[in-house]
């Protein structure tokens, strides 16, 4: 049942791009291609198709969520660029919501390093409104979505 409501959510997040006149950008040159281009790219993260860790600990029981934001503000860095073996770009937001894993709210800080090898390490914390102490921190590693794969990271350069 949760494959079933996890696919309905990949069909509606991928025509709600269609929609919003989105193309799927497939693989990290696409998505830089569009970057570099000044247009407008928005992330999907399907997470429970991500590998979680959490407390330095794979995590077997992953959250039946998903999120996404606009990328507006990134840095690329080229091989070697910075003692990396693999090109990559990196882009963060950070926004008050209400705690979902408690009362009150937070300062949910999302932070995406897109490899050239296709690959996707997803940073999430939440942080105390007032001392700015963590009061989670999650990694997810997944892949962009190439349309044949089961990657749980969908990019789309709106129009």
């Amino acid at each position: 049942m949760k494959r079933l409501i996890v696919f309905i959510l990949l069909v509606f997040v991928s025509s709600t791009g269609a929609m919003a006149g989105g193309e799927q950008l497939k693989n990290f040159e696409a998505v830089m291609t569009s970057l570099k281009a000044g247009k407008n790219v928005k992330v999907v993260i399907n997470y429970p198709l991500c590998k979680m860790i959490s407390d330095n600990e794979v995590q077997e029981k992953i959250p039946e969520a998903i999120g996404g934001m606009t990328i507006d503000t990134w840095e690329y860095f080229a091989e070697n660029a910075v003692r990396n073996k693999v090109a990559f770009v990196v882009t963060s937001t950070n926004h008050l919501i209400q705690n979902p894993k408690g009362d009150g709210f937070v300062y949910n800080y999302v932070k995406i390093k897109i490899l050239a090898d296709n690959t996707v390490k997803i940073t999430a914390k939440y942080l105390n409104v007032l001392t700015f102490a963590e009061q989670m921190d999650e990694n997810f590693f997944g892949e962009i979505n190439d349309g044949n794969n089961e990657g749980a990271i969908y990019f789309y350069e709106l129009n």
